[in-house]
């Protein structure tokens, strides 16, 4: 019975899949955005985004982690900020 269990190799364990973003690129971690560009006369949804970034003045900078939902926020109001990756 002791040779039995000898002959089996231990499982292997699979790798993390590394994350990545809405176009398919691998995540940096970290992106900082800033609000250059201001919500009045803008839809609300905007409004709403940018208060969910952390943003609510101009030129006012947050440092997010780089996920897919940050991605997806972050593209709904894109002209209203600048991005920039981060290490």
């Amino acid at each position: 019975m002791a040779e039995e269990n000898a002959a089996k190799p231990a499982p292997r364990k699979r790798a993390a899949k590394p994350a990545t973003t809405a176009t398919g690129k691998e995540a940096a971690g970290k992106v900082k955005v800033t609000q250059v560009a201001s919500p009045i006369g803008r839809e609300t949804y905007q409004r709403a985004t940018l208060k969910g970034l952390g943003l609510n003045k101009l030129r006012r900078s947050r440092v997010l982690e780089d996920t897919p939902a940050v991605r997806g926020m972050i593209e709904r109001v894109k002209h209203l900020l600048r991005v920039e990756a981060t290490g």
